[in-house]
């Protein structure tokens, strides 16, 4: 099992299924996590308590930079507001690429340079399979999460000299109150060649590898976890 023991961090969409279980993920490695939504307070207040209850540290409050550096980001914070294009609205459009993409530079270009101060660091952006081999009426959404994929490489070599890797994780159909309306069993046969969707613990375990001292050698990837979709 992985140490992240006296480790810092910031999980952004905390509240969903996939940002709790990578949380949970987090904090039993040992990181103190701090967890972000931009609504359900209720929701993120429940998973701090919960994670408390199993032994870890997490906290759902605005924090103060200059109590130390945050050295681990998991940027999962995104939305999903589908239309095929010709009826895509600008404001889909829009709405899309800021939460997925600017939501992306917000939260982790401020926090970049503590990071780099210590020497130590992992940023983790939570792409989509969308990304990579397209998906009807998420043109938007594909554009967003393929954008954070070229930001990541990029980024990556910026910072890989100071101990900071940068990656992406692309999941496929991941269940999830989401994912069980828009497919089916018979629909998730079809288009995993495992023949399932995966699951957010699965998720997490490959997020929770990525930011471990483990893990120092590898940056700049965006790795899928799709049950062999692509």
């Amino acid at each position: 099992m992985v140490s992240l023991h006296g480790k810092r961090a910031l999980v952004t969409g905390a509240s969903g299924a996939l940002g709790s279980a990578i949380a949970r993920r987090l904090a039993a490695d040992g990181a103190q996590v701090w967890l972000h939504g931009h609504s359900r307070a209720d929701a993120l207040q429940a998973l701090a308590e919960a994670i408390a209850e199993a032994g870890g540290r997490a906290q759902p409050i605005v924090f103060d930079l200059g109590d130390g550096a945050v050295q681990i980001v998991v940027n999962n914070a995104g939305v999903h507001d589908d239309a095929v294009f010709p009826a895509l609205r600008s404001e889909q459009w829009h709405r899309v690429i800021d939460l997925s993409l600017h939501g992306f530079f917000r939260v982790t270009q401020p926090l970049l340079l503590p990071m780099l101060r210590t020497r130590w660091g992992r940023i983790v952006n939570i792409s989509s399979v969308a990304a990579l081999i397209g998906n009807r009426g998420q043109v938007n959404y594909a554009a967003a999460k393929g954008a954070l994929n070229s930001a990541t490489r990029a980024l990556s070599l910026e910072v890989a000299s100071r101990g900071v890797t940068v990656n992406a994780v692309a999941p496929g159909i991941i269940a999830s109150p989401m994912a069980d309306a828009a497919f089916d069993a018979k629909q998730i046969a079809q288009l995993v060649p495992a023949g399932r969707a995966g699951s957010a613990d699965e998720v997490a375990a490959l997020v929770g590898f990525l930011a471990s001292d483990e893990a120092g050698y590898i940056t700049g990837q965006v790795i899928s976890i799709n049950g062999g979709m692509a």
